[in-house]
């Protein structure tokens, strides 16, 4: 599996360059998801989103002191994956708790591991659930 944390550490890195040049102001939410072909087995995708992937992508966006949200699967071709999205500094902010779901129509072929990184510069729409745990 150590290999996978090495391709997910530069994976990180890259592509979460990307995103955040994307966002007009700066990223308060992350989130991690793989997508395993039919040959591979569920460990695959989580070796691959090992906090090696998650390193990289604390720093490009200025922080993390929450754990990165994520998900794995294996799925057919064409199959989907739900991405979950937290607050990167706060996982008690209820508002940042969210999750979408992504998919590719050709991948994961039986052989392949679609991976995704999502970040959010605010809260879902229309929050309205409260902002944190119960005091009591």
């Amino acid at each position: 599996m150590s290999p996978l944390f090495d391709v997910g550490a530069q994976l990180g890195e890259s592509l979460t360059q990307e995103l955040v040049s994307m966002l007009a102001v700066p990223a308060v939410c992350y989130g991690k998801a793989a997508l395993v072909g039919s040959l591979g087995a569920m460990e695959h995708g989580a070796a691959l989103l090992h906090p090696a992937l998650g390193k990289p992508v604390r720093a490009a966006v200025g922080g993390g002191k929450s754990l990165m949200p994520s998900n794995h699967k294996v799925g057919p071709l064409g199959g989907s994956v739900d991405l979950p999205l937290g607050h990167k500094d706060e996982a008690w902010s209820f508002d940042h708790i969210d999750t979408m779901t992504l998919g590719v129509p050709d991948a994961p072929r039986a052989d392949e591991i679609v991976l995704c990184i999502g970040l959010s510069d605010g809260t879902r729409v229309h929050p309205r659930v409260g902002t944190g745990p119960s005091p009591t």
